[in-house]
């Protein structure tokens, strides 16, 4: 009975993933932080085995045949019986257009291969926990409407973050060298000083070059991407965008 009962509580988590290396890597991370694993090596044969077995997290691959990590997410997120169920895409895709496709597929969370085991581990605790870890890492947010300003600040701060806010890239600027942020995020057209002005000012500055910024932006174009990529900036987000986006992305 005591076995049983011990046996009950233990987490499934399935791997869908077609890299017969990835699973050699994944599988013993999971297995010694205490988690059941059960694995798949496409999204068809992955579906199955959430249909068939109870299964407390996903984690999947996105480039895989029969079936990609897109269109399982999908299916698990679109069924009444496993919308509940979390998944976190883990992929070698990394552009901020692979991780919207992968929220807008229904992920909970995104990680970027190559994973460090230790953020692994991290990610599958707090998505089984049903949040994600908190931390008191200083942000500062830039954005000149208050509104905007405010979704996002708020969002962070409910992750546990320790928020900093600017209405303008030269407050923002002035903000960043006296306290020094783990992350800027910050909107593109501003006055006094844009978010595109801003970067560059950050990225001339030895002290605060490597502080890395996420931009908000309602340009969406090539030209656009190309335009942030090369001023400096570590990634963006295309407004509108669901706060659970915002939160994986930091």
């Amino acid at each position: 009975d005591v076995l049983g009962a011990n046996a009950s509580d233990v987490k499934v988590v399935l791997l869908v993933d077609d890299s017969a290396l990835i699973h050699r890597h994944t599988i013993p991370i999971l297995e010694d932080d205490g988690y059941q694993v059960l694995a798949a090596h496409d999204g068809v044969e992955g579906l199955e085995l959430v249909r068939a077995h109870r299964v407390d997290l996903v984690i999947t691959d996105i480039e895989m045949p029969r079936m990609d990590g897109y269109e399982l997410c999908r299916a698990i997120k679109s069924d009444p019986a496993t919308a509940h169920l979390p998944v976190l895409i883990s992929s070698t895709l990394g552009e901020a257009t692979d991780l919207e496709r992968g929220f807008d597929a229904g992920a909970d969370d995104y990680l970027v291969k190559p994973v460090l085991p230790e953020e692994l581990q991290t990610r599958v605790r707090g998505l089984i926990a049903g949040k994600l870890p908190a931390s008191r890492e200083r942000i500062l947010v830039v954005d000149d409407e208050p509104a905007q300003r405010h979704y996002v600040a708020d969002c962070l701060a409910r992750q546990g973050f320790e928020i900093l806010t600017a209405p303008d890239g030269a407050v923002a600027l002035e903000k960043a060298r006296a306290s020094r942020p783990a992350l800027i995020v910050s909107d593109y057209e501003m006055p006094v000083m844009t978010g595109f002005e801003l970067v560059h000012a950050l990225r001339r500055d030895p002290e605060l070059r490597n502080i890395p910024v996420i931009m908000l932006t309602a340009r969406d174009s090539k030209r656009d991407m190309a335009q942030l990529r090369a001023a400096g900036a570590s990634a963006y987000l295309v407004k509108p965008f669901a706060q659970d986006k915002c939160v994986a992305i930091v």
